[in-house]
């Protein structure tokens, strides 16, 4: 039996939300920069930035350890500053049997919000909700203040 889920989070930053739209669409790998402590890299493997169907190689660190995972770029949708990564190797396709990163930005009355949502299929109920990695998004975008101001 998959069983499977949808978790979601929001963050508010201070700076253009949209700016991290634009940094995950096209510079993913200054998210290294913004937050050198949980990501240590991450490169273009085939494809273009922002491009639906281009795959990207992460190296980051998750409950202090390192880890690896390769995305395809699902969805791109500037309208709705929406992206969607699906998980196709890596740590996390060893847990779990689809994997998919959602990230949106939007403005909320005066709020700016990051809103990261993962969208998981676990093999059994024993596999825990990945709620971990999504702390791991929102620290990021909780650090993405710091990185833009520093760059204004």
């Amino acid at each position: 039996m998959t069983i499977t889920g949808k978790i979601s989070r929001e963050v508010e930053i201070n700076c253009d939300c949209h700016l991290v739209y634009d940094l995950y669409k096209n510079n993913p790998h200054d998210s290294s920069v913004a937050d050198p402590e949980k990501v240590e890299a991450c490169h273009l493997v085939s494809g273009q930035w922002g491009v639906p169907g281009s795959v990207i190689h992460w190296d980051f660190y998750h409950n202090g350890k390192k880890e690896t995972c390769k995305e395809i770029i699902e969805e791109v949708d500037d309208e709705l500053h929406k992206i969607v990564f699906k998980v196709i190797e890596g740590h996390i396709v060893e847990v779990y049997n689809s994997f998919s990163f959602i990230l949106k930005t939007k403005y909320v009355g005066d709020k700016k919000l990051v809103i990261w949502t993962i969208e998981f299929e676990k093999a059994n109920a024993s596999i825990p909700d990945p709620t971990s990695y999504l702390d791991l998004l929102c620290g990021i975008a909780g650090n993405m203040d710091a990185h833009f101001f520093k760059q204004s």
